[in-house]
């Protein structure tokens, strides 16, 4: 499996990405937005798109669905309950279902609701272990539920699935949002050693060329990873002294704080 990560530039700081089968060139195109700078790069690279996956239905992840499938004739798929809410959208996912192209790239489908009740992610089943995870896990942090989703749905998610995966997983999201992430993380846990040595460290980084966490590193420096953290409760305590400290009051109050930092 060959993934190409795709910086788009705009105000949101999308990444599209490029799943490639290196023996059969047969590519998947994920959340694709500009499809003129996907197009470009699998053409630059002689690669075959044959499949759309959305992990959701926000306008950034599928803006570019209509020319990919009119360049290459690529069905668009998605979760079965965002078929509705994506045009032209034609092979529902489920979760357990895996999505392949080639012979090298099988893709695992989780449902991770909680950015969107309609969010999937995939995780790679060949070669070293890669979740692709749009809006649900960012670099250090964690989607917004302003939009069609539900912070209780999105704890439940990284408790019972991303929490659960090998820690030697590399994690691809939909955005370059690490340096925000990890300085909201900061004003929530400032003992953060680690946290603030990679600050330091992706300051002079271009997005372009990205450092990538692991979940081993996300469980050290995400805060939504970290509800039992007692730093983070002593934070929270600070500014909501009735608050239960509980995991789960823990990550909502903190999904919460960082929709309005």
């Amino acid at each position: 499996m060959k993934i190409t990560r795709l910086y788009m530039g705009n105000s949101l700081r999308n990444y599209c990405h490029l799943i490639a089968c290196e023996e059969t060139g047969e590519t998947i195109v994920l959340d694709p937005l500009d499809a003129d700078k996907c197009l470009s790069e699998a053409q630059r690279q002689n690669l075959t798109i044959t499949k759309i996956v959305n992990t959701h239905e926000h306008y950034d992840h599928i803006q570019g669905n209509p020319e990919i499938v009119a360049a290459t004739g690529a069905k668009i798929h998605a979760h079965m309950t965002a078929m509705a809410t994506i045009p032209n959208a034609s092979v529902p996912l489920l979760a357990g279902q895996a999505v392949e192209a080639g012979t090298t790239v099988k893709l695992h489908v989780l449902h991770t609701p909680g950015h969107t009740r309609a969010h999937v992610c995939l995780l790679s089943e060949i070669g070293a272990p890669s979740l692709f995870s749009g809006d649900t896990l960012f670099n250090a942090g964690s989607g917004n539920c302003k939009f069609g989703g539900d912070p209780h749905d999105m704890y439940r998610t990284f408790v019972d699935q991303l929490a659960l995966l090998p820690d030697e997983t590399c994690v691809y999201p939909g955005h370059d949002y690490i340096i925000n992430n990890l300085s909201f993380a900061l004003s929530v846990e400032p003992d953060n050693d680690l946290a603030k040595r990679m600050l330091g460290d992706l300051e002079t980084q271009s997005p372009h060329k990205r450092q990538m966490t692991t979940m081993a590193m996300e469980k050290q420096i995400n805060p939504f990873f970290r509800s039992e953290s007692p730093s983070i409760k002593t934070t929270l305590k600070a500014q909501f002294p009735d608050m239960n400290d509980d995991p789960e009051t823990v990550f909502v109050t903190l999904r919460r704080l960082r929709d309005d930092w």
